[in-house]
């Protein structure tokens, strides 16, 4: 999605994530048409474009654990 540039408006970040310059957190914006685009705060025009559903299954993965095993 490199060739396609997303507007800075509607891009959302966690509460959780501080507003220091060093600090990169995970984005989130939704478009007219409900796709979902997730970018690193400090690689914007890197884009990545879900469904509202695979984000929810991707979210409920990670909360049961199944990817834990990769940070070992």
């Amino acid at each position: 999605m490199s060739s396609t540039h997303w507007s800075a408006e509607g891009w959302r970040k966690s509460s959780y994530s501080a507003d220091a310059p060093d600090n990169a957190c995970v984005e989130l914006a939704q478009t007219p048409d409900a796709t979902i685009l997730l970018r690193e705060s400090d690689e914007p025009h890197t884009v990545i474009a879900t469904t509202p559903a695979a984000l929810r299954a991707l979210t409920r993965a990670v909360k049961a654990g199944r990817f834990d095993h990769l940070s070992r």
